[in-house]
């Protein structure tokens, strides 16, 4: 007898949906949260129910690598063996859907091999442009299930906020399947962005790091930043706490992107990503992107100056590096490398600055994007130009708090989870 993938698929449905089951055996090592708590994704708990949320409707799923079950099958797979759930197209991200594209590619429009599914491209498309995509694709609920990391610039949120508002002038539902922000959801830290710095890397004024799951930026999204709300619906997780780091979830780990291959860092990346708005190298074409600093002609000065600063929960070490692509490929470079210590007391964004400043004051070579695309970055002028007056970490982030504290206000009002 000869199967279809669609046959074979189906056969292992069963087994999420009971793995998903709210009543699930407590957790085995590596499986979850101590105390009795397993985390269940939003998937995990739609699965469980059957799917009902989604019965009698033409879904499409904004969704790429991440968007996994536990025993690490992808969500599409899985939904496309189920007759449970019509599911009719798959819209691919930055990277796409997949993930075999680089940083700043996609995937095109085409058929994805494993299932047949139209896979529609929605990197850079915004508006109505994607509304278009949306409506020629023939679903009536789109559902979005991608991981992210907390931070502003980290593109995949942004595509949260315009398919939100493309499916809004669509006439279409929305529905997010939560997960775990991977560097908890304990407080939203660095400078908020001014409107006029919008770009792909910051659509919306939050903070930097923003401290909120998926779901949660949905419903501030919803609230105050579209024109007009879309149909939304969220599907929580169950058994996730604010204070909760990635390695709490039980869950498998998927780089969003490439250079994201670990949790360690993403709990950085919310600070050094700043280095992109810099003439050194973030440590892309290294097995520590984000970890890994450095430039032609930095020494040991830097690394002794950053410790100097008694940063919390962080310590770093002077390190050197060979990128194999993007900036310094193939150089042997000087830098510093990221050791955190204490996770609860590490501020990734302060870390951020107090790098940005030592580099500078220990490095004469030191200079920003000619484009000043640290401007994009933190979301105004304001740091740029206080670190080339001389401001020390303390000044530049004194610089910010009142805006901060307007946004952990309006933030609030949106939080699922305790």
């Amino acid at each position: 007898m000869r199967l279809s993938r669609r046959s074979l698929l189906a056969t292992t449905t069963a087994a999420v949906a009971a793995s998903a089951a709210p009543a699930a055996a407590a957790p085995g090592p590596g499986s979850g949260h101590g105390g009795g708590r397993t985390l269940r994704t939003g998937f995990e708990r739609l699965a469980a129910d059957g799917y009902a949320l989604l019965d009698g409707r033409r879904v499409g799923v904004v969704t790429n690598p991440t968007g996994i079950t536990r025993d690490v099958r992808h969500i599409v797979d899985v939904m496309h063996a189920d007759d449970q759930v019509d599911l009719t197209a798959v819209f691919g991200p930055e990277h796409g859907f997949r993930g075999t594209a680089q940083a700043g590619g996609s995937e095109g429009r085409h058929d994805d091999p494993a299932t047949g599914l139209p896979v529609y491209d929605t990197y850079l498309k915004s508006g109505q442009d994607l509304a278009d995509i949306f409506t020629a694709s023939g679903v009536d609920t789109v559902v979005f299930d991608i991981q992210d990391v907390g931070a502003r610039f980290y593109t995949y949120i942004w595509t949260l906020f315009d398919c939100m508002e493309a499916a809004r002038l669509a006439g279409l539902s929305f529905v997010v399947l939560d997960r775990p922000n991977p560097v908890s959801g304990r407080a939203a830290l660095g400078p908020v962005l001014h409107k006029e710095f919008a770009t792909f890397v910051g659509r919306q004024p939050i903070s930097q790091a923003h401290g909120m799951t998926v779901a949660e930026l949905a419903l501030l999204f919803n609230a105050e930043f579209l024109e007009t709300p879309v149909a939304l619906e969220t599907v929580k997780m169950s058994g996730w706490k604010r204070s909760d780091f990635y390695d709490a979830s039980g869950l498998p780990w998927v780089p969003p992107s490439p250079n994201m291959p670990t949790p360690e860092t993403a709990l950085v990346y919310s600070g050094t990503c700043l280095f992109e708005g810099t003439n050194l190298s973030e440590g892309r074409g290294t097995t520590r992107p984000f970890e890994l600093l450095g430039a032609e002609g930095v020494d040991g000065r830097w690394a002794a100056a950053a410790n100097e600063l008694e940063l919390p929960g962080v310590r770093f070490r002077e390190a050197y590096f060979a990128p194999t692509f993007s900036k310094f490929q193939g150089k042997t470079i000087g830098g510093v490398q990221l050791h955190v210590h204490d996770r609860e007391r590490f501020d990734p964004v302060r870390t951020g600055i107090g790098l940005l400043i030592t580099a500078k004051r220990s490095w004469d070579g030191f200079a920003w994007r000619a484009d000043n695309w640290i401007d994009k970055l933190t979301g105004s002028t304001q740091v740029r130009t206080m670190i080339d007056a001389g401001a020390d970490t303390d000044e530049v982030v004194a610089g910010w708090q009142s805006e901060l504290a307007a946004f952990r206000r309006k933030r609030r009002q949106h939080l699922l989870y305790r």
